[in-house]
C-alpha cells in the first residue's frame, strides 16, 4: 500500500472514530439529541466500511447504504456478513431523523442500540487491520 492510500485509510478511520465519539457525547448529554446520535452512529459505521474498501483499493460510489458497502467488503472478507444486522439497524438513520415530516428523534433504547452497532462495525474493521499488520 502506498503512502497516499495509507493516508486515505487513516483519514476514513479517524472520521469514523470521531463520529462515534460525537454520538457518545450526545447520548450522554442532558438535552435530548437522539436524532443526532443515531445519525453519527450510521456515519461511523459507513466510514469504517469505506476505510476497509480504501484499504482494499476499491472504488465505491457515494452511498449511505451500509448493505451495499458490506457486500463490497464481503467480497474480500466473508466475515463482514456477520454485520448485516448492524447494517439493517443503522442504514435508515442516514436520513430518517434528518428532515421534517416524521418523528423528531428515536427512542433512547434505539439510540443506545445504534451506538452498540456502530462500535461493533468499527471494532470489526480495526481488528482486521490489526490482523493484516501482524
Amino acid at each position: 500500500m502506498d503512502s497516499a492510500q495509507q493516508e486515505e485509510v487513516q483519514q476514513w478511520l479517524i472520521k469514523s472514530q470521531r463520529d462515534l465519539k460525537v454520538a457518545q457525547v450526545l447520548l450522554d448529554h442532558e438535552e435530548s439529541l437522539l436524532d443526532a446520535v443515531v445519525y453519527h452512529c450510521q456515519q461511523a459505521a459507513e466510514k469504517a466500511l469505506k476505510a476497509y474498501l480504501a484499504f482494499q483499493n476499491v472504488a465505491f460510489r457515494k452511498t449511505h447504504d451500509l448493505d451495499v458497502l458490506l457486500e463490497l467488503c464481503s467480497s474480500f472478507e466473508p466475515g463482514f456478513r456477520s454485520l448485516q444486522e448492524a447494517a439493517a439497524v443503522l442504514t435508515p438513520y442516514a436520513t430518517e431523523f434528518r428532515y421534517p415530516g416524521g418523528a423528531i428523534e428515536p427512542e433512547r433504547s434505539d439510540a443506545e442500540e445504534a451506538l452498540e452497532m456502530a462500535v461493533l462495525v468499527l471494532n470489526f474493521v480495526t481488528q482486521l487491520f490489526s490482523l493484516n499488520q501482524a
